[in-house]
């Protein structure tokens, strides 16, 4: 991670709009298609770990991500990371950061191996200033529409909230929202983010052995 001046990129108009801002998050609502990643999760995959890489996937190829607004500064980061939310076994809850691997086998062998370390020993798990992380929170027992976050200006990385997926058919949809800084990108670029991710799911023909159980 390191300190960029505004000016240098993309974003010095929209940060010198929003970095001041009381509430400078803005919410997309969007139902995507994931009829592939339940047919591979029927095979023995992990929805959510498939879903995660989607969207580290579609992050990683979104320029906008790679820049992050903190403390009134704009920063420039190298690495995609996404965070999950994993039940501890003492019944709470705690984050886990997933590093983005193009790989979709090493991203499963992360996925496992840090998930099951956060869910025995109760401690977070955090990587390091050099990935810009990207929350989820996946309420996959409940039908949901989607959630807008509250913002407390600690936390200003991209967001996305999920529940159950629904089947329609032959078809499985899941209504997500995706809460992100508007000094980071604006609302076709957000929306350009969620048809990547649209696009990477249906592309999505992982290994036979990745995550398998």
């Amino acid at each position: 991670m390191r300190e960029v001046y505004p000016a240098e990129t993309n974003r010095a108009k929209a940060f010198a709009l929003w970095k001041d801002a009381p509430m400078p998050m803005v919410t997309l609502f969007k139902t995507i298609d994931v009829t592939n990643l339940a047919k591979l999760a029927r095979r023995g995959c992990k929805f959510n770990m498939l879903l995660c890489w989607c969207i580290g996937r579609a992050a990683a190829r979104t320029e906008e991500f790679y820049l992050l607004p903190a403390g009134g500064k704009l920063f420039r980061f190298e690495k995609i990371a996404v965070n999950v939310v994993v039940t501890v076994n003492d019944g709470g809850i705690e984050t886990c950061d997933i590093p983005f691997s193009d790989d979709l086998s090493q991203f499963a062998r992360d996925y496992d191996e840090l998930t099951a370390r956060v869910a025995k020993t109760g401690q977070a798990h955090e990587l390091g200033g050099d990935y810009m992380v990207i929350g989820t929170s996946a309420l996959a027992k409940y039908d949901i529409d989607g959630a807008v976050n509250i913002y407390a200006g600690v936390y200003n990385n991209p967001f996305l909230i999920w529940g159950k997926y629904r089947k329609h058919f032959c078809r499985a949809r899941l209504p997500l929202s995706f809460q992100f800084h508007h000094a980071q990108m604006d609302g076709n670029d957000a929306a350009e983010f969620l048809e990547r991710l649209q696009r990477e799911i249906d592309a999505l023909k992982p290994n036979r052995r990745a995550n398998r159980r």
